[in-house]
């Protein structure tokens, strides 16, 4: 189950607001355009999908980066080592 910062930094990952608790009423909008309590609550259920794309669009960018450097991940791990 997704975490209210989550569903936040989903909904305006630029920030801008301050949040206390898990729910709608701990924001604080200061410098964003303030959302519904309504597209809150409906983030939620969007969240699994929405990070699930998220990270096979990470997974993606950094296969192609090993890819174009003609290396595996195992070789990279060690370059960073």
């Amino acid at each position: 189950m997704a975490r209210g910062y989550e569903v936040l930094h989903m909904l305006i990952p630029n920030g801008g607001y301050i949040q206390v608790g898990d729910e709608y009423e701990g924001i604080t909008f200061i410098e964003c355009e303030p959302i519904t309590k309504e597209e809150y609550e409906a983030g939620f259920a969007k969240y699994d999908a929405w990070k699930a794309e998220q990270d096979l669009i990470k997974a993606t960018e950094k296969q192609t980066l090993l890819n174009k450097l003609g290396i595996t991940e195992d070789e990279a791990k060690l370059l960073l080592s």
